[in-house]
């Protein structure tokens, strides 16, 4: 006897909810308005209270009773949630509890102005190629990069996936730096993505030299079967190189690796996701260090401080062909302008920010150096990637900073990295190194 029962997700500034429309057999109907625990507003104001925390709250009214335009399909209005709104994150100094985050500059969180860029975005759906503000974010990045066109994938290792499988076929070698990110911390995804096999390069911080990439190749000679040998076809450089702590590929050099490889007929990719810093860091334009390569990676949930995403540019040729390769890996997306309205913000306000980010690097450098027990250049932090060496277990003196509200991660049985972003202060790193020099002091 219940009838038929429909069920429509709405949404409205300040809240998302449910209505459900029940239709009895005799005709009448009532609707039910079941509010997301996002959103909600007080009882009395003709819209469920907000829900408690895992339950649900659902009010059922006969049609008549709810403001609703049935032909319009307005939405009944909802108004603010009674009480002060949830906290929004601010730069740099708000955060929700007393923790020093320097394991990554993956851990930002969108500030304000970001999240009303994100509330506001128009949307469409990308697979279908009509979001807005995904083309937006695409066509500003290309041409940021100096390329033709650009992809918005969900992630940076996507991002470079996609790249190696769009350049290579199965059996091919790929030519990177021993420590690169695309084979060091990407889940094997070469491997069992494209099927390629890594040639790993011994470079210093992740740099490495035209005559490396020659050796790399081998040389040929008639006498010796050419079929033996997987075929190298591509080489990837990081800039700026993760491993390396941040370290960036000087321009002379970037080019001659590029040169030798292109000689060689390999085509380019560079693992640009900290390629801002490194243009922060030199003055040198992003598109000037991708001039050389067929194709670049950027990611804007890094240092940016978006909570999604990275790009992928290039030739259209190739950007056409790396959209398929985006889907066949599960990267399509749908409403996608909301996240990309985050990218394009970070993109257009933040750049200019990072500067500072590695001044406070250079800071926590010279106040760990100065410790002992820590092997650290201070010269060789660049950007705001900091690796150093203790005399302890790194294990312990994780843990022991973790303890006192510090965090920052194990990179080896001695190795710590840390890492420095928007959404930390210099007050912060100043206390950081107070807390690691305690620790150290205990160990």
């Amino acid at each position: 006897g219940l009838g038929e029962v429909v069920v429509e997700r709405r949404v409205d500034v300040s809240c998302t909810f449910a209505i459900m429309t029940q239709v009895a057999a005799n005709g009448d109907q009532k609707r039910a308005i079941c509010p997301d625990a996002s959103g909600g507003s007080d009882a009395s104001d003709g819209v469920p209270a907000r829900p408690p925390a895992g339950g649900l709250v659902m009010v059922v009214w006969p049609v008549s009773a709810i403001d609703w335009d049935a032909e319009s399909r307005e939405v009944p209005h909802c108004p603010e949630p009674a009480g002060p709104p949830p906290p929004v994150d601010a730069h740099p100094a708000a955060k929700p509890s007393t923790l020093i985050d320097l394991r990554s500059d993956t851990v930002t969180r969108p500030g304000a102005a970001m999240r009303e860029a994100m509330v506001r975005a128009s949307v469409g759906d990308d697979v279908y190629g009509d979001d807005p503000t995904v083309e937006r974010l695409e066509q500003r990045t290309a041409a940021l990069l100096g390329k033709e066109d650009a992809v918005y994938v969900p992630t940076g290792s996507m991002a470079n996936q996609i790249a190696i499988r769009a350049h290579t076929e199965a059996g091919d070698r790929v030519l990177m730096d021993a420590g690169a990110h695309v084979v060091r911390s990407e889940g094997g995804a070469p491997a069992a993505l494209s099927g390629v096999t890594a040639h790993r390069i011994p470079g210093v911080r992740g740099i490495f030299g035209p005559d490396q990439v020659l050796d790399a190749l081998g040389t040929p000679h008639h006498g010796s079967p050419t079929t033996l040998s997987p075929p190298a076809t591509l080489l990837c450089v990081e800039n700026t190189h993760n491993g390396g702590g941040g370290s960036v590929w000087p321009l002379e050099t970037l080019d001659a690796v590029a040169d030798a490889a292109r000689s060689a007929g390999l085509r380019r990719h560079m693992d640009g996701a900290r390629l801002w810093n490194a243009s922060a860091a030199t003055g040198i334009e992003e598109a000037r260090y991708a001039r050389s390569f067929d194709s670049v990676s950027v990611c804007f949930s890094k240092g940016l401080g978006a909570p999604v995403g990275s790009a992928l540019a290039g030739s259209r040729t190739f950007v056409a062909r790396a959209r398929r390769f985006k889907q066949l890996f599960g990267g399509g997306f749908r409403q996608a302008g909301i996240v990309a309205a985050g990218a394009l913000h970070a993109l257009e306000h933040h750049r200019q920010a990072l500067s500072a980010d590695h001044e406070k690097a250079r800071a926590l450098a010279d106040a760990l150096a100065a410790l002992p027990g820590v092997t650290l250049a201070p010269g060789d932090v660049e950007t705001n990637i900091l690796r150093f060496r203790l005399a302890c277990p790194a294990s312990a003196f994780v843990d022991g900073c973790l303890a006192q509200g510090v965090a920052t991660l194990v990179a080896g049985a001695r190795d710590v990295r840390a890492v420095t972003h928007r959404d930390v202060s210099m007050d912060d790193v100043l206390r950081a190194a107070e807390v690691a020099s305690r620790v150290l002091a205990a160990a």
